[in-house]
């Protein structure tokens, strides 16, 4: 029995972190979030992978993605593009597929850049911190995911904003907002504890100093 009220007690204390972390995510990061003509101008958008069907195209989700990135663009919000995302795998490669979208959108190649190894959110804004040198940049994901993402940015010392991407209604994603309860846990953790290193390489800056 005792030990059942002890168990009862850990799982109570979980949850209510869960869902008091989450809170307060959303609390805190909703001053950093902005509709497309109000955002503030940063030198780099960061526009995540969210995946890519097997006839190479790109999901919904990852297609608004992209196509906000675009419009942060010609706004001359951003000067470059960083697509970040699983590019593990020739027949897989969410980067190089946001890449061809965005230049069938008109953006030149020179102001495209890829990261491959952006597998999970913070992969992307680590090496974007790390590797290609971004101190500032504007986020694009829908909303359900931008907080989190936006939380894990600043945490690992990235001047962000963010901009949703939400164009439509993706009504089988109805149900992530439990899925990102235990995300913006994973994601504490990570950014306060664990502070795993993912796969690096060496340093390709954006923008070179002069």
């Amino acid at each position: 029995m005792l030990a059942l009220v002890i168990l009862g007690g850990m799982l109570f204390v979980i949850a209510s972190f869960t869902l008091g972390l989450r809170a307060w995510t959303d609390w805190n990061y909703r001053t950093r979030t902005y509709a497309l003509a109000d955002v503030p101008a940063r030198p780099v958008a960061i526009v995540f992978g969210a995946g890519v069907w097997p006839d190479g195209r790109l999901s919904d989700i990852l297609a608004d993605r992209v196509a906000t990135a675009v419009e942060l663009y010609f706004l001359g919000k951003v000067d470059k593009l960083l697509m970040t995302g699983d590019g593990r795998f020739v027949y897989y490669d969410e980067p190089a597929r946001m890449r061809t979208y965005a230049l069938q959108l008109g953006v030149p190649d020179e102001d495209i850049v890829l990261d491959a190894s952006g597998w999970r959110t913070y992969d992307s804004c680590y090496r974007a911190k790390h590797i290609y040198g971004v101190d500032a940049a504007i986020l694009v994901t829908q909303a359900y995911h931008l907080d989190r993402a936006l939380f894990t940015a600043d945490r690992l010392g990235i001047d962000a904003v963010g901009v949703p991407a939400d164009k439509r209604d993706y009504y089988y994603i109805r149900n992530y907002w439990w899925r990102e309860l235990a995300a913006t846990a994973v994601a504490w953790w990570q950014v306060t504890i664990s502070h795993p290193l993912p796969v690096m390489g060496e340093q390709l800056p954006i923008f070179l100093e002069d």
